[in-house]
């Protein structure tokens, strides 16, 4: 019997299964993993109202997208929580907060530690996968450039948070 209890939520085919298909299986398998290096919108907030998005079990989903735009089918009008699950997944997200409402999101997984995102700003996340009491963290909140950095263009700013998303976007 498959299983899905990877990170990426592949399918995981059980020995001797699947005589004369697993071709089909790998082959889904190989594109849910360029998925995760991909982009992806998704609509999480479909109210205004906090909500969870959940990793497909082996077949496509945004939320699978190592770059995550989120967005909003309603104006949201306050901080709102997105879950994301199932809270047994250890991966890293970088993802934008395109809500509208000016409002910022956060990026819960369990009843751990989350990221808050202010709206129309992107942020580089990781969640710890621990279960029920799994965490989002902020990959950048102590990033620490040890040598010499270059940043070109007008506007350019000072700070840790915004030198280190200078960094990963341009």
């Amino acid at each position: 019997m498959a299983t899905y209890v990877n990170d990426l939520r592949l399918k995981e085919i059980a020995t001797g299964d699947e005589s004369g298909t697993w071709g089909t299986s790998t082959n889904t398998n190989l594109e849910l993993i360029a998925e995760a290096f991909s982009y992806g919108t998704e609509a999480s907030f479909g109210s205004d109202a906090d909500a969870t998005t959940t990793i497909a079990d082996g077949s496509t989903d945004p939320a699978r997208s190592l770059y995550l735009k989120v967005t909003s089918g309603a104006s949201l009008t306050a901080t709102r929580t997105l879950t994301i699950a199932p809270n047994t997944v250890s991966k890293v997200w970088i993802i934008e907060n395109a809500t509208s409402g000016s409002q910022s999101i956060n990026i819960s997984q369990g009843s751990g530690a989350n990221v808050t995102i202010p709206n129309g700003s992107v942020a580089v996340v990781y969640s710890d996968g621990a279960g029920s009491g799994a965490a989002v963290v902020d990959a950048f909140t102590d990033l620490n450039v040890s040598s010499s950095l270059s940043i070109g263009g007008s506007g350019v700013a000072t700070t840790g948070k915004a030198i280190a998303m200078a960094l990963v976007f341009g």
